[in-house]
């Protein structure tokens, strides 16, 4: 192999040809008094299911333009709740206080739904566009062009302004880190270019003013070989520091080792929410752990959260992608950074490849306001 092939292959990610890739697309906009007057103008708030007609309207007409565009999977929902998708062989949805989840499989499902409190009025309105079909990441550019011409369409019937309509566009790619030890054995090769590169390339420009973030996640379950790692005292008021401590130690030192230094790990039984942020951000809201990142500064280390009195089901280490960890092939440097530094982990936590699942979900976002 010549010497510019092995470079250019240092820049690219081999993942699994298992591995399952993810679309999908928010737009989220407030709702205002002069909203509710052009809808909805005999809107009695006292009334029992007051807002009904008026959330029936909008969820008509986006489900109209669905049809229009033909986008087969949509969802319009209006309960301030956080959205959040993923994968799954039977499609359901499940609702928290806090969360509205969708599971579905972009190969075989389709959906347009809608999900409101008619007794409530919402402070915004939450519209879900799901990639559906084969090729998600070859065919992400023209999903989201057509996703971006309905909200245009959207936004022109009802008279709103554009500017306060935030579109965020989320693409997974999920594998088993062990996939080959049970019986994979394809690979796929992967740049990981920045979203508005690869869109630029297919003739889709988006705003220059936007927000992109990229992170991966890795899941490790917590289970009994895990445990008798470590002297667990059950009479102790902390019983599960010493597992704790040992797995945020182990984590720091092959990040460390990797260069990767910017990340945290989640054991507080909290579902990790990462964004981007000005600001880091590091904060509790409910079930939520809220983290954000700017990816354009310096890093910020490593942070770990639990509670050492509770034993939660897993572990998330999360890796958090800056500036420097991208160049001008993409983040498949960046994503083998994870996989090497991942596979010392479960060597250094004696973790069977054959047996278990360590799975990376890798993430690229990008989020602008119309």
């Amino acid at each position: 192999m010549s010497i510019v092939r092995k470079r250019s292959a240092a820049h690219k990610a081999f993942v699994p040809t298992n591995a399952r890739d993810n679309q999908y697309i928010l737009a989220e906009f407030p709702i205002t008094d002069e909203l509710i007057q052009s809808i909805s103008p005999d809107l009695d708030p006292q009334a029992p299911q007051s807002y009904f007609q008026f959330y029936q309207s909008l969820s008509q007409l986006l489900f109209t333009l669905s049809n229009d565009f033909n986008i087969k999977g949509c969802v319009f929902v209006a309960n301030d709740k956080l959205v959040r998708v993923r994968y799954s062989q039977e499609m359901h949805q499940w609702q928290t206080s806090q969360q509205i989840l969708f599971y579905y499989d972009p190969l075989t499902h389709e959906l347009q739904n809608s999900f409101f409190d008619a007794n409530v009025r919402a402070k915004k309105v939450t519209m879900l566009f799901l990639a559906t079909g084969e090729d998600i990441r070859t065919n992400a550019a023209y999903f989201h062009d057509k996703v971006f011409k309905l909200l245009t369409s959207y936004q022109q019937t009802l008279a709103i302004p554009a500017n306060s309509i935030r579109v965020r566009d989320h693409q997974h790619l999920t594998y088993d880190l062990f996939a080959k030890n049970k019986g994979c054995m394809g690979v796929g090769a992967y740049k990981m270019r920045a979203i508005s590169e690869r869109y630029a390339s297919q003739g889709v420009e988006l705003p220059k003013d936007n927000s992109p973030i990229t992170y991966a996640i890795v899941n490790l379950a917590v289970n009994n070989r895990l445990l008798n790692m470590v002297e667990i005292d059950p009479h102790s008021p902390d019983p599960y520091n010493p597992l704790y401590t040992f797995l945020t130690d182990t984590f720091s030192l092959i990040a460390k080792r990797y260069n990767l230094n910017n990340g945290a790990l989640i054991a507080n039984g909290l579902v990790p929410i990462v964004r981007y942020s000005e600001q880091e951000l590091l904060s509790r809201v409910g079930e939520l752990q809220m983290l954000g990142y700017n990816p354009e500064m310096s890093p910020c280390g490593i942070i770990s959260k639990w509670q050492a009195d509770q034993l939660a089901d897993n572990v998330q280490l999360i890796f958090v992608a800056t500036r420097d960890n991208y160049d001008d092939h993409g983040f498949g440097r960046f994503l083998n950074q994870i996989e090497q530094a991942t596979r010392l982990l479960a060597t250094e936590l004696e973790i069977p490849p054959e047996k278990e699942e360590l799975t990376v979900r890798f993430h690229q976002h990008i989020a602008y306001n119309i």
